[in-house]
Formats: structure tokens, sequence, C-alpha cells
């Protein structure tokens, strides 16, 4: 009888425990959101304060935006040279400020933006210390922008030129070695697209335009990787056309600029091939 009319209270007094545990949880979990807050509430303060640029000095107003640049907040940095273009017009900075914007657009790969900031720049500031860097990185914002080789070159050709202005203007450069391995890359592409497309025609049966591409790659882009095999390939387009003495001048010739190419096997095949015709 007796433990029975214990049960109950028993039952009770773990109740009472249970409530009292959730309790002491829920007041350990506002403590915690509400020093989270806090944390949250100061950093925000912190950082505004650091990003907010409330100086009249031009130069220290560039430190801060500049300092968002190193980095890597680019859009913060932007921003802020966007509203110091404006406020510091004419404090001598203005190149400074117009090329970083210009970077800030090219180091977040928004090469269409970009583009435009660095012909800004090219156009106003031709006196600018950063005026062989704007050059370079107009020619590589274009090489950035060039598709691969089956769609249209047109940005391709805009690098090659850019690229090339800029070698012209600053031959001494830092940069010179890079953009000239970026001119032979888009010229081998150039080269390799007519190639393509000289074979396709080769495949159509189509030798007279076959002929015109490959003539065109080894003329126009000699120096590429392709020169050699459209020379051969310009050949064997002449020797299904019949033209067995054009076809004998270019193998000449082909030997002459490439005793050291891969296709000289296929260039050895073709003069037999055409002698046997010939016969």
């Amino acid at each position: 009888m007796d433990s029975c009319f214990r049960t109950p209270a028993l039952r009770d007094g773990g109740r009472q425990e249970s409530i009292t545990e959730i309790q002491i949880l829920k007041n350990k979990k506002y403590s915690l959101s509400a020093f989270l807050l806090a944390v949250i509430i100061i950093a925000a303060g912190c950082s505004s304060s650091e990003k907010k640029i409330d100086t009249d000095d031009p130069d220290k107003a560039f430190e801060i935006a500049k300092r968002k640049f190193d980095k890597k907040d680019y859009v913060e940095a932007i921003d802020d040279l966007s509203l110091m273009k404006i406020r510091f017009s004419g404090t001598g900075i203005d190149d400074k400020i117009q090329f970083y914007i210009a970077e800030s657009y090219y180091m977040q790969k928004e090469y269409i933006f970009a583009e435009y900031e660095y012909r800004s720049f090219i156009k106003d500031y031709q006196s600018s210390a950063f005026m062989a860097d704007a050059r370079y990185k107009l020619g590589m914002t274009y090489y950035n922008l060039s598709p691969k080789y089956s769609l249209d070159q047109e940005y391709s050709k805009l690098a090659i030129n850019e690229l090339l202005d800029y070698i012209e203007a600053f031959p001494q450069d830092k940069n010179v070695q890079e953009a000239e391995a970026k001119i032979k890359e888009l010229r081998d592409k150039l080269a390799y697209k007519s190639f393509v497309i000289a074979e396709n025609y080769m495949k159509l049966g189509n030798n007279r335009s076959a002929a015109l591409y490959f003539q065109d790659i080894y003329e126009s882009y000699i120096e590429s990787e392709w020169a050699d095999n459209a020379m051969v390939g310009h050949a064997e387009a002449l020797i299904n056309g019949n033209k067995f003495n054009d076809a004998s001048k270019l193998l000449e010739k082909f030997y002459k600029l490439f005793p050291k190419s891969d296709q000289k096997s296929k260039a050895d095949s073709l003069e037999k091939i055409m002698k046997e015709l010939m016969l």
C-alpha cells in the first residue's frame, strides 16, 4: 500500500526536475544567442567604421580604397573609387582612381566593364605612370574574352592588336615576354581555326576552297605550329586538282622551310603519288 501511495510523489518530483533542466537549457540558449548577436553588432560596427571614407584628404581616401583592393574586396573598392572619382576630381590622383577601378573589374573577371575602364584610362591619362600596365591589361582583357577556336575570333584579333601596340610602345616593360607568349597562343588558335575549316573542305571534296584556307595559314601564320601541316595540306589539295607543277614547287618549299617537320613522311607520300599520276 505504502509503495503505491509513494509512486505519484516520485513522478511529480521527476517532472519538476525535468522542467527545471529545460528552463536552464533555454536560459543558456538565450544567453548564447544574445552574446552572438552582440558580437555580430560589434563586428558590423567595426567593419563599417573601417570601410567608411570620412576624410577630405584624397591621398588618405585612396589608401583606404586601395586597402580594400589589396584585401580582394573589389566590390567595396569599386564603390569607394567611383565616389572618389567625383569627389576628388582634379586633385592629382585621378589616374590612380581610374586605373584601380579598371583593375577591380579585371580581378573580378568582369572583362567587359574592365575593357571600358581601361580604354577610358588610356584616353584620358596618356602621361600616367600606370599607362604601360593599362595597355597590357587591355590586351589581356581581350585575351580573356577570346573564346574557343570554333567560335567568332574577333576578341582574339583585338587582343593581338592591343598586345602588339603595347609591346611597340613599351618594348622594355616587365610584361612584354608574357604578352609575346599570349600573341603566339592566339595566332596558333586562329591558324588552327583555319586549318579545321580547310580539312572540312577536303572531306567535302572542295579542293579549291581547302587550298585557299591552307595557303592563308602558312602565309599569315608562318610561325604557327600549323604552318607545315597547312603547306602539305595545300599540296595535297593541288594534287587532287591535278595541279602537279604547283604542288611540286610547294613541296620543294616545304622541305626547305620545315626540314624537321613531322609532316615529312606525308609529303614524301604525296610526291610518290604525284609522280605515279603524272606517268
